[in-house]
């Protein structure tokens, strides 16, 4: 039997996406690699799978493409109720993810005048304690200080988005490319994190590149963008209560983080690529 799968994007960062409620099957870890595989499967950062709720419209998980589970995945939602609306799964244009990071509020703003659709998601309050992230220190905080890797330190702030990232105010040159892996799985982040590395452009604008967890470098990272906005305005940085753009490799998002950071607003867009059936036989 055909699996039926949707490819979508968020600003390059790419995702197949299947209802659960059509097929029913277990996803293994060289299942989701096979499908993921961009030389032999379908191609694309993560898996996006939709399932019925009981505490909101839908509900989403989200596989990497290494097969491993993150908690939330911020344009991987977007894609996903970009997805629900093209297909016309609900009349709704505010809807209520359930995700692994809890329910999640997004609302659906139609194209105007040449724009594109985007779409405004409550990504819910950055985490910040250091146990809760997890980041493996007794401080409350880590907020703006270093981490060493081979001898060499390199200044972040850590912060949780429902994933766990480190925030490093530092042009993401060659060197900081090559001890990015090396920075994702060190052993203060238990669970690894996503790293970014930060160059800011202006006080309303930041350059971002990001090293995801279980993906690598990727066109643009939602949770990223967000973790990012965060750690500018702890650091005083940027100013709170205000939208700033956010530029990824693959394009701009536009984040505001309320001086309370009683949640993090990201707003940006998401596309449909193709539709398609896998064929083969899948692990």
């Amino acid at each position: 039997m055909a699996l039926e799968f949707w490819k979508y994007h968020g600003l390059g960062n790419d995702f197949a996406i299947i209802d659960e409620r059509k097929v029913a099957r277990d996803w293994s870890l060289a299942t989701i690699q096979e499908l993921c595989d961009r030389h032999r499967g379908i191609g694309a950062d993560g898996l996006l799978l939709l399932s019925d709720s009981e505490v909101a419209d839908f509900r989403m998980i989200v596989r990497n493409a290494d097969g491993s589970r993150p908690e939330m995945c911020g344009n991987g939602l977007r894609c996903f109720v970009q997805y629900i609306i093209d297909q016309k799964l609900t009349d709704k244009h505010t809807l209520d993810i359930e995700t692994d990071r809890g329910v999640l509020t997004c609302t659906h703003h139609v194209a105007q005048d040449s724009q594109p659709s985007t779409i405004l998601v409550d990504m819910g309050a950055p985490i910040l304690r250091c146990p809760e992230i997890p980041f493996a220190s007794t401080d409350e905080r880590w907020i703006e200080r270093p981490i060493t890797l081979d001898d060499e330190a390199f200044v972040g702030t850590a912060v949780s988005m429902g994933n766990p990232h480190f925030v490093i105010f530092q042009k993401a040159n060659a060197h900081e490319r090559e001890l990015a892996p090396q920075l994702e799985s060190h052993e203060m982040f238990p669970q690894r994190a996503n790293i970014e590395f930060v160059e800011q452009l202006s006080e309303t604008c930041l350059d971002v590149v990001v090293y995801e967890r279980g993906c690598g470098f990727t066109q643009a990272c939602g949770t990223g963008a967000c973790a990012v906005a965060v750690a500018a305005v702890l650091t005083e940085r940027i100013a709170a209560d205000q939208e700033v753009e956010v530029r990824l490799p693959g394009g701009p998002l536009w984040i505001r983080v309320p001086s309370d950071m009683s949640t993090v607003w990201m707003r940006g867009p998401a596309s449909v690529v193709y539709h398609g059936e896998w064929a083969l036989p899948l692990s």
